[in-house]
């Protein structure tokens, strides 16, 4: 069974979508998600800095667009079909929705823009970041955690956790980490997944409002608790919830294990998740299709699985 995993913020770098737009289908397509999104896209993906593209507005549609690209090939002469399921990390669910026929492609950039620009506005009220903790005993973290009023935000899994609040409470938690811990700050416009973004919530409940959702076609998890989602309306509601609750991606990992994931591809910008996934999923073959040229091994696989 083949699991397509769709990355989120923070996997984007400087120049990555030009070995797509090298190829005139991709190019073409890639113009219509631009307008769906307001952005251009096309010079984000290939002359925009870094500092640019990590602005929340302009880097989650970016992560999205890349993502409906490589489906579009991925999935395309009945390969979606052969696929046991997709899922997404963060604003990579997002990208699933599209994938699993949830939304359509027009709705899911119309979406991530709305997304990306109500998550800068909430971060821009309250000063706030983003830490990864690697190596900490969990029940120990999440209780410094209460202590200091920070949260968990991301649960990736491989003894990786993600925190967010208050920066002042960021720093006393790097200075005084958990035993055989290591605390990373992140570059982050703010404390994603957190109480804080429940403005952007409230925003993307009315942007929800206006559309149609269909059932998924291809099995999808949410990144709420890591179940199936056979409602694309219910998936729609997570989606909304996602922004300011923590992402169980290691509970979605763990559903891959007991539905018996035979391989993992993961689409552009890819890399994160098959690194998640070699140490959570260990000996399950991976392929990250960071550019066109990784498209083939990604088809062999989910061919050999079918």
């Amino acid at each position: 069974m083949i699991v397509v995993v769709c990355p989120g913020q923070g996997s984007q770098t400087p120049g990555f979508l030009a070995p797509w737009l090298a190829e005139s289908a991709f190019a073409d397509r890639l113009a219509g998600l631009s307008e769906a999104a307001g952005l251009d896209l096309a010079a984000h993906g290939t002359e925009s800095d870094a500092d640019t593209i990590r602005d929340t507005r302009v880097a989650q549609p970016l992560i999205v667009a890349a993502g409906i690209l490589t489906l579009g090939a991925l999935l395309a002469d009945g390969r979606d079909a052969r696929i046991g399921g997709i899922a997404g990390h963060s604003v990579g669910e997002i990208t699933a929705a599209a994938g699993s026929g949830v939304l359509t492609d027009a709705e899911a950039m119309r979406f991530v823009a709305e997304r990306g620009r109500a998550m800068a506005a909430a971060a821009a009220e309250v000063a706030t970041g983003m830490s990864a903790v690697i190596g900490a005993d969990e029940a120990e973290l999440l209780a410094r955690l209460a202590e200091l009023g920070l949260e968990p935000a991301n649960f990736n899994g491989g003894g990786q956790l993600v925190v967010a609040g208050a920066l002042d409470a960021l720093e006393q938690l790097k200075a005084e980490p958990p035993a055989g811990s290591r605390v990373i700050p992140l570059q982050v416009a703010g404390a994603f997944h957190t109480r804080y973004m429940q403005p952007a919530a409230a925003r993307l409940g009315e942007v929800a409002a206006t559309l149609a959702p269909a059932d998924p076609a291809i099995p999808l998890w949410t990144n709420h608790d890591g179940s199936r989602v056979a409602s694309g309306a219910d998936f729609v509601a997570l989606l909304v919830g996602q922004v300011s609750s923590p992402v169980r991606w290691d509970r979605c990992m763990e559903s891959f294990g007991e539905a018996g994931v035979t391989g993992i591809i993961e689409v552009a910008p890819a890399g994160a998740l098959v690194g998640l996934a070699k140490r959570a999923l260990k000996g399950v073959p991976t392929v990250a299709v960071k550019t066109p040229d990784d498209l083939p091994a990604a088809i062999e696989l989910i061919e050999q699985a079918a």
